[in-house]
This record gives C-alpha cells, sequence and structure tokens, in this order.
C-alpha cells in the first residue's frame, strides 16, 4: 500500500479538502474553508497546514462562538450540502465554540469543530490552560463539547485519523443525524507525522440518499388524509433541506389541503400561495392556528415539534385529532403518537400524492382557506401601515423593509420579539429567504449569521435585524465583513433593553422587571434614565458605513440607499417596544409562581392554571 508521510494536521487538511457529497446527481466540493482564531494549541500543527494549502481558504473571525454561528449560518444557507470548519486553541478558544455547537446540533446542521486540546504526553501537564482533575488524566475543557455534539473523538495518537474522520463524514453527511461533530486535536499530536495511506487523499463522494417510506405505512398515511376532513400541513425544517418545496406546492395544489410553516419552515411555500396560511404556533397567524385547532388530521412534515410549534401541546384541540409524521429521523417521526413515515421530505411528498390521486378537501374548507389568507393580508397591510410618533415601531420597521427588499432577499434574525414579528409578518417568497435560527434562539447569533449567509449567497442581498440586546452580545463580525468586503445590510432595533423577555415579564405580572438597560437609582433598582449607547458609532468603529433613522420616511430612504452600495453599512433605528405586534389564536407555557405576594402575579397565575388545562398528552392518545 501506497503512503504519504505527513503530520496529523496536514493529513487532516488533506482529507477535508477532497470531500464530495452527491444528491440527485449534483455534485460539490463539502467544505468550503476553515473560520477560526489561532492560539498556541493549533497554530503550529492545524495553522502550519492551513499556511501550505491557500486553496482551503482560512477566514480570521473576531469570535470563535461567532465562527460556529458563521459556518452554521452558511451549512443552513447551502441546505447542509456545504460546511465549514472551526478551530481554536485549547481553553477559552475553545470553550466559546461550545454555545455554537449547541446551535448546531439542535438545529441539525452540520459543522465541524476542531479544538486543540491538552497534550496526550503528561510529562509537562499541566499545560497552559488545562483543566487538572485529582480523578484522572484523560479529563480536559473540550469533554464539555460532548453533550452537544452529535459525534465526539480526541485523537490521542496520528494513526487514529483515518478512523476518526471517516466517521466524522458519516454523521455529518446524514440527513437523520448530522449537527456538530467534534474532533479534539492535541496540540502535540497534531504536529506528529505518520504514513498515511494515499487513498485517505483521494476525492471521495458521500451520496445523500432520499429514504422512501415504507410501503404499509404509506398506505395507512393515504388511508388516514382520505377519511380526513380538515387536515393541516405542519411544514418544518425539513422541507427546505430536502429541496422539496416544489413537491409540496404540487401536493397541496392536488389535495387542497392548507400548510402552516414552521420557524424552520418558513419559506417552504410562497407567502401568496394559495395554501399557505403562514405561520403556526405560539407565534403563529389566525388562520393557521384555528386550522390546527381544530384539525382532524395535522401531517408534519420534517419538524420536530417543538413546543412554539405545537404552542405547548395546546395548538390541536380535536379529540379525534390523529397525526402523520414525515421524517428522515425516526426520533421525530414518532412523535405525538404519530403514523411515522421515515422518508425524506420529497420523496415522501412525492409518493403520496401519487396515493392521494383523486383526493381533494371539501370546498368548505377550501373557502375557509381562501377567507383566513385574505383576513391575514389585510392584517398585516394594517400593521405596516401604523405610523407610530414619536419612536418608530418594530412592525413598521419590518413594513419598511419589506417594502424595499426583493423576492430573492434574505432576511435573518434569532432572538427576542424580532422572531414572533417575522414569523407573522415576513412575505417570503423563495426557500432561503427568511433565515431565523430558533431552535436555540441564540443572541449574538445575528451578526456573525449574516456573514455565513452573504458567503453562501454572495448574490443576494442580506439584512440582519438584530435587537440591541443581541447587538451587545456579539457585533464584532462587523469587522469581519469588512475585513472580506462582504456585504452585510444591518438593522439595529434599539429598544432600551430586552423587549421579548420585558413583554413576557409583564404577561406574568412582574411588570418588566430586569430588563431595561436604565441607571441604578436611590430606590436600589435600575429604574433611572435610558443608558445612551451610541450604536451608530460603535458600528462605524467597526468600519461599517452607518446611518441613523428617526422616521419612517428617513428609514426608508435609508434602505434604498443600502441596496445601492457594495460594502458592509448599519442602519439604527430607534424603537417602542411597548408597540408590540400582537399574538394570535395561540399560547405558550411559561410558569408563574404559585404563591406571591404581587396581586399582578396571582392574577396572572390565575389564567395560567386554567390556560394550561388545554395541554394535550397526544404520546398516549393514540386513534390508530
Amino acid at each position: 500500500m501506497a503512503t504519504v508521510r505527513r503530520t496529523m494536521a496536514q493529513a487532516l487538511l488533506g482529507f477535508l479538502k477532497n470531500q464530495y457529497v452527491e444528491r440527485d446527481g449534483v455534485e460539490n466540493r463539502f467544505f468550503e474553508g476553515a473560520f477560526g482564531i489561532f492560539g498556541h494549541g493549533i497554530i503550529a500543527g492545524f495553522g502550519q497546514a492551513l499556511q501550505q494549502n491557500p486553496d482551503f481558504p482560512y477566514y480570521l473571525v473576531r469570535n470563535e462562538q461567532a465562527s460556529v454561528h458563521a459556518a452554521t449560518a452558511f451549512a443552513k444557507s447551502r441546505m447542509r450540502k456545504s460546511a465549514f470548519a472551526c478551530l481554536s486553541s485549547i481553553g477559552p478558544g475553545a470553550t466559546n465554540m461550545i454555545t455554537g455547537a449547541a446551535v448546531a446540533t439542535i438545529n441539525r446542521i452540520p459543522v465541524l469543530l476542531l479544538p486543540g486540546d491538552i497534550f496526550a504526553r503528561r510529562n509537562v501537564a499541566p499545560v497552559l490552560q488545562q483543566l487538572e482533575s485529582e480523578h484522572g488524566q484523560d479529563l480536559s475543557v473540550n469533554d464539555g463539547f460532548k453533550p452537544v455534539s452529535r459525534y465526539f473523538d480526541r485523537l490521542n495518537r496520528p494513526d487514529q485519523l483515518p478512523c476518526a474522520v471517516v466517521e466524522a463524514m458519516r454523521v455529518l453527511t446524514s440527513p437523520a443525524q448530522t449537527g456538530a461533530v467534534t474532533l479534539a486535536l492535541p496540540q502535540d499530536v497534531q504536529t506528529e507525522a505518520w504514513d498515511y495511506p494515499a487513498e485517505m487523499f483521494e476525492k471521495r463522494v458521500w451520496h445523500i440518499p432520499r429514504a422512501v417510506p415504507e410501503p404499509a405505512m404509506l398506505a395507512k398515511a393515504a388511508e388516514w388524509i382520505r377519511a380526513a376532513k380538515r387536515p393541516v400541513i405542519v411544514a418544518g425544517g425539513g422541507v427546505l433541506y430536502s429541496e422539496a418545496s416544489e413537491a409540496l406546492s404540487r401536493f397541496c395544489l392536488q389535495t387542497g389541503i392548507p400548510v402552516g410553516e414552521t420557524q424552520a419552515g418558513k419559506g417552504s411555500l410562497p407567502f401568496d400561495h394559495a395554501a399557505n396560511l403562514g405561520a403556526v404556533g405560539a407565534t403563529g397567524t389566525p388562520g393557521a392556528n384555528i386550522a390546527a385547532r381544530e384539525a382532524d388530521l395535522v401531517i408534519a412534515i420534517g419538524t420536530r415539534l417543538s413546543d412554539f410549534t405545537t404552542a405547548s401541546k395546546t395548538a390541536f384541540q380535536n379529540p379525534q385529532v390523529r397525526f402523520v409524521n414525515l421524517n428522515v429521523a425516526e426520533f421525530d417521526a414518532y412523535k405525538h403518537a404519530g403514523l411515522p413515515l421515515i422518508a425524506d421530505a420529497r420523496a415522501g411528498l412525492e409518493q403520496l400524492a401519487a396515493a392521494l390521486a383523486g383526493y381533494k378537501v371539501e370546498a368548505a374548507y377550501t373557502a375557509r382557506i381562501g377567507a383566513w389568507k385574505e383576513e391575514w393580508e389585510a392584517e398585516t397591510d394594517r400593521i405596516f401601515a401604523i405610523r407610530h410618533t414619536p419612536v418608530l415601531s418594530q412592525g413598521e420597521v419590518i413594513g419598511a423593509l419589506s417594502k424595499v427588499a426583493q423576492p430573492q432577499d434574505i432576511v435573518l434574525n434569532a432572538a427576542g420579539s424580532l422572531p414572533g414579528d417575522l414569523h407573522k409578518l415576513w412575505r417570503t417568497q423563495q426557500p432561503g429567504g427568511y433565515h431565523m435560527e430558533y431552535g436555540y434562539s441564540c443572541m449574538g447569533y445575528e451578526i456573525a449569521g449574516g456573514l455565513g449567509v452573504k458567503m453562501a449567497w454572495p448574490e443576494r442581498e442580506v439584512y440582519v435585524m438584530v435587537g440591541d440586546g443581541s447587538f451587545l452580545m456579539m457585533s464584532s463580525e462587523i469587522a469581519t465583513a469588512v475585513q472580506e468586503r462582504v456585504k452585510l445590510t444591518v438593522l439595529v432595533l434599539d429598544n432600551h433593553g430586552y423587549s421579548s423577555i420585558g413583554g413576557l415579564s409583564k404577561a406574568i405580572g412582574s411588570g418588566g422587571f430586569g430588563t431595561n438597560y436604565r441607571f441604578r437609582t436611590g430606590t436600589g433598582q435600575l429604574d433611572g434614565e435610558y443608558v445612551p449607547v451610541d450604536f451608530a458609532a460603535l458600528c462605524a468603529g467597526y468600519g461599517a458605513e452607518t446611518m441613523r433613522v428617526k422616521s419612517y420616511a428617513e428609514l426608508e430612504e435609508a434602505l434604498k440607499r443600502a441596496r445601492t452600495l457594495d460594502h458592509t453599512c448599519a442602519i439604527v433605528a430607534e424603537v417602542d417596544k411597548e408597540k408590540r405586534v400582537p399574538g394570535y389564536e395561540s399560547w405558550w407555557d411559561v410558569q408563574i409562581a404559585e404563591v406571591s405576594e404581587s396581586e399582578t402575579v396571582r392574577a396572572a397565575r390565575a389564567e395560567y392554571e386554567e390556560a394550561v388545562k388545554r395541554e394535550r398528552r397526544h404520546e398516549i392518545e393514540w386513534k390508530g
């Protein structure tokens, strides 16, 4: 067998450069490069390998957590068919990436994490940044990656690499099992050489399969659908990742079954598609939530049925409701005591459509779907037309952007009150045009995520909408966007605090305690004047062109100007967090103190005790 003598780091990079994926006959290189920050635990190993391989680009970021967010956003935008590696030294650089690993794994997005690790040889221990344990010497801070990685391995010898990388690729390219993959690289082992098989560096193509439903389950699902009077589809992220939008459109036009979209699934259909009722769940629209409440059959496609989607198990109230779960992951296909169709979303929809030839919902149901759509479009127009003074509302900002944006543009967000408002209001026209990280709803994802999305789609405008809270947590990747000449339009909404959690605090009777950016006063509380944070100056300091706006007209003009630019810009707008977009026909389970001296808390608890009675136990309500 021919061999090539390389360091472990050199061999790892040589392997990554030659990994490809293929689906439906279309092939592409899987790894587009690496994000990271060099430290002593990586620079002499993987860093040296990168220096010698300029065809595997290295992007210098400002925060290791942000690097994983950028990689996650990139892979999500590419429908999980391309990815980045993220690297760091052992210590704070590595542990900074743990939050990003959780984001990727919870959202089921492939990222490869390569944190440096403590020395495999122990004669020099404890080395810098080593966590010592009196119970053993094989523990490092990198063990913190284990619960948030879909695959974890520590390579204590260079000859372990060939086995580890194949397992890593198996997980990264799996439609059902993907997420963060962590290969912890001891800093001494990275530099050690071994005679690697030459075949390891040859081109390898990983086929991404389209699993089809088991015939008996498909027949049973068709039987259930034919028997249903008020079926509804819940479209999740799996519709987008399997590129099933056209198949879903054809299925809905054939059967007349309406669709409610989850946060991850928004954009599965154009907003104006005859079957699209918009957002479903705790942040949903009236029509989608009423349809869900009355449905006698729920067809859940590519969704993990989280509490926001199910409105904490209150969304589906029909006593006879049943679930057909089309999902590539067995774990999700069995939820809610559903009939499991374990299959790729596109392949499953195509086979379901064939099995349902001649079936269509009743005309009266179709008429209700049309009425719900008309009512919601009118409500959206009403919210967009409101002109608040002297300070803008968040709904106005979304409306202004909606007016200026083009069908191919992408809006991105992750946390705060914006996800709920965008889920309801944003009129997505193309798959991928709505990018929401809501599996983990990680504050700080937005700007780094925007960087990754723009790198995935350089020809599309990317609008990053970020609240002041998330901005203050992680805004440094504006500098990276400027450095790489990657154009972002960043809309910073300054509402002087945490709008979402402040509203939730009021809803549970606590009055917004601890959620405002105010000076501390003689009362001992943060109830003084607002702390003056100059977000425009911060953005300008990173190198972005910056515009301040105070009125709707100024905002619209700033957005129009932003489209003409070829570099990153920021638009800063003060908004009133008390001028909220309403909730519609839904609820979310947030615990409220059972005993309190506060009258408002006691009142909220009384309402909670009534609302929680609507929660269902679908898992034990099997109706086969």
